[in-house]
């Protein structure tokens, strides 16, 4: 067990930036390669964002984790930061596609002029002249990735568009040798296939930067420089330079670049790209705020808390990252199929070419059709379908945020069935309120709670504080009270104008002799039964007289009771577990219709009611934000997390809400549920492709120009639809 565990912590995880990789086949292959290092335990090659996480014991250089990658075929490079890649100019991209269109538009243009009877055909040497730039200049990064692949002893996408269009470009050079000119020529098979896949590669690129704009948008929010106080004088100094516990100045309309606490000022704060919530949030000295925030119209003073990989955007970025890095579980039989894919191929081109030449003698159709196979066959959009997903679903959720920790967290949360809650914090409020007030007959509620609220207006007890909310929410003038005396377990004294008041507990009510109004008694028991906590006032001058009883309890959140309805709506089922009463648990079930309760539980005891229920076959997510919440969070299927909570709680958790809104967690789980769908819809897509395809191809009912179309089409479509994702809206708004 020792020798276990200290070979754990000797295990690091490593990033690399891959390039080179054209489709599933060689995630596939860069995986392969990272395995044959010793001390590799786990790689996982992203196409999508071209990266590769790669956990390895401690001994393993990243140079030997290059120089494997390298081995197989492509480029590598260590990933120094987390940050996201920086986007590529689409212009540069863009020049070849425009290149190979204009050249391959002369040899295309007389074949549609030959269907309405117009007889533009150019001479062979002409039509030559334009298909080979296209071929040897525009079209040699697919000679290039080809060789690499070969000599790798693999084949990818690269392989198969180099031996489709070589071999149309090699049959029209003997087709124009032999017959001095005449003969049918295919150049413009080749040039045009070679130029779609070409903008089918420009497209690809331009939607793949999409899916990383939520990445490139969270680092946008981090500033250069802050503006430090130091020896009493403001400087500007870069972000990098400030430390925990530096005096950080924020004037209105700059971004805050630290985590930190208000010493001075009054503000309100943007913190709609962190934490999703659309409205500016009040802040005042003792609140905490989030590097990356916008301060809106106050000046701030902020003591540092946190800097650099600390702060709160950062972590946002780094799990943001992790899950787009990830490779869901359903993504692994995918790569399964893509590592076969290539030869099969291969095999069924040969098969076709051979069957048609040896069934008609006409060869040069054979070829053609061989051509086809080998064109509309690409395993790109294999590669792309789940991965593309994945990055736009994990980026839009977090743009209103929900993180989602892995890729196998949201593939499971489209899957629950019942989520449990914790009550304190997570469906409720978390501090006590003044839930209500009754009074003797005659007596004004207002000037009753006025009395109450001033006797209590320099104690620190959460009842007390509720007192003074409520009587400053209502805008009552408070009076300050003299000689108050706090009395251990039984309330506090004191007078308030001329007369001598007291809140006191049920049993000090008994010592002092005073006896409450049946009504008040009645009331009293029945805020008991919901769980409430019940205080009473009364006056001592000139004998002890109960004059109201005050009721006390945790606020139910405002989008609590919507997001239990937008749960049962999805098809969930709910539960509440909490180690509070059963009669406060009871009454807030009720309330909220939550569909069964566990009160007073330990929390040993909800992790073990999280597992009973997983043994019934049920998919659990737990939602909770204490350290008591730990275990249950780390015993579901999926652990939901408020990151208003504790930090362990947003360990132990898959998904972290980044407000304490409920509504969040039915949106967590409509993002994954419609991020899954994007990924079998592309599954579907990118097999059908084929499926359909490749069997017209050999039979020979698809020219190698609408199979060279289809396959750039069929890549661009499924990152199109994965796109589509940007559209969601959450209910937590």
């Amino acid at each position: 067990m020792e020798k276990s565990m200290e070979s754990a912590s000797n295990i690091r995880a490593i990033d690399l930036q891959i390039a080179g990789m054209t489709c599933a086949s060689c995630s596939s292959r860069v995986e392969k390669a990272l395995y044959k290092v010793v001390g590799v335990s786990a790689a996982s090659v992203n196409l999508a964002t071209e990266r590769a996480a790669v956990s390895a014991d401690a001994a393993v250089n990243v140079q030997q984790l290059i120089a494997a990658i390298e081995k197989a075929g492509y480029e590598a490079a260590a990933v120094v930061e987390s940050r996201a890649a920086p986007e590529a100019p689409a212009s540069n991209a863009l020049l070849p596609v425009i290149g190979s269109a204009l050249l391959a538009a002369p040899l295309v243009l007389p074949m549609m002029l030959a269907w309405v009877g117009v007889d533009a055909m150019m001479p062979g040497w002409l039509q030559w002249l334009l298909a080979t730039p296209i071929q040897f200049i525009f079209g040699a990064r697919f000679y290039r990735a080809a060789y690499k692949a070969v000599r790798a002893g693999a084949g990818n996408m690269d392989l198969l568009v180099a031996i489709g269009t070589s071999a149309a470009y090699g049959l029209s050079v003997y087709q124009l040798l032999a017959h001095a000119g005449g003969g049918h020529l295919y150049f413009e098979a080749s040039a045009v296939v070679i130029t779609l896949i070409l903008l089918g590669k420009w497209l690809e690129g331009r939607a793949k930067r999409q899916t990383t704009a939520a990445i490139r948008a969270l680092n946008a929010l981090r500033p250069d420089i802050a503006r430090v106080l130091i020896d009493g004088s403001e400087r500007e100094v870069p972000l990098a330079h400030v430390k925990p516990g530096d005096r950080v100045l924020v004037r209105p309309g700059e971004r805050i670049p630290v985590d930190g606490r208000i010493v001075e000022g009054d503000t309100h704060v943007d913190e709609s790209l962190i934490t999703g919530e659309s409205l500016p949030v009040a802040k005042m000295p003792g609140d905490r705020v989030t590097g990356g925030s916008v301060n809106a119209e106050g000046h701030l003073s902020i003591d540092t808390l946190a800097i650099g990989a600390e702060t709160t955007l950062a972590r946002i970025v780094r799990m943001v990252e992790s899950a787009q890095a990830g490779k869901a579980p359903i993504q692994r039989t995918v790569d399964r199929v893509s590592a076969v894919f290539v030869p099969l191929i291969l095999c069924i081109a040969l098969a076709t070419a051979l069957g048609w030449g040896l069934y008609n003698g006409v060869w040069e159709q054979a070829v053609l059709n061989a051509v086809a196979v080998l064109v509309i066959a690409c395993p790109c959009a294999l590669g792309l379908a789940t991965p593309a997903a994945m990055m736009v679903g994990t980026g839009t959720a977090a743009r209103r945020g929900i993180l989602i920790k892995d890729a196998e967290a949201l593939e499971y949360a489209h899957r629950i069935d019942t989520v449990a809650f914790d009550k304190t914090g997570t469906l409720t409020v978390g501090k006590p309120v003044l839930r209500g007030m009754a009074q003797q007959d005659g007596e004004s509620s207002a000037a009753l709670l006025r009395i109450a609220a001033s006797l209590q207006q320099a104690s620190e007890h959460p009842l007390a504080k509720a007192m003074v909310d409520q009587a400053r929410e209502r805008q009552l003038a408070l009076e300050q009270p003299t000689q108050v005396k706090a009395v251990a377990g039984r309330g506090v004294q004191g007078r308030v104008g001329d007369a001598a008041f007291a809140i006191a507990s049920a049993r000090w009510i008994g010592e002092l002799g005073a006896a409450p109004s049946a009504a008040l008694t009645q009331q009293a028991e029945q805020w008991q039964t919901q769980g409430w906590t019940v205080s009473w006032l009364l006056r001592l001058d000139p004998k002890p007289e109960v004059l109201a009883a005050m009721a006390f309890g945790d606020a139910l959140k405002a989008t609590a009771q919507p997001a239990v309805q937008r749960l049962h709506a999805l098809g969930v089922r709910t539960i509440l577990l909490t180690g509070d009463s059963s009669a406060a648990a009871n009454a807030v079930a009720s309330a909220l219709g939550i569909d069964a309760v566990h009160a007073e539980v330990l929390p040993e005891a909800k992790a073990g009611i999280v597992a009973a229920l997983k043994r019934e076959g049920r998919i659990v997510a737990m939602v909770g934000d204490g350290i008591n919440d730990a275990p249950a969070l780390a015993a579901a299927d999926i652990g939901i997390a408020m990151s208003t909570g504790a930090d362990i709680a947003m360990q132990a958790a898959g998904i972290t809400l980044m407000r304490g809104d409920p509504l969040l967690i039915a949106d967590a789980l409509d993002i994954s549920r419609r991020t899954y769908a994007k990924i079998r819809q592309n599954l579907f897509w990118a097999f059908i492709y084929n499926l359909i395809g490749i069997p017209l191809a050999a039979f020979g009912w698809l020219h190698p120009m609408i199979a060279g179309a289809a396959m750039a089409l069929s890549s661009v479509s499924v990152l199109g639809n994965a796109l589509l994702l940007r559209r969601w809206k959450a209910a937590a708004q």
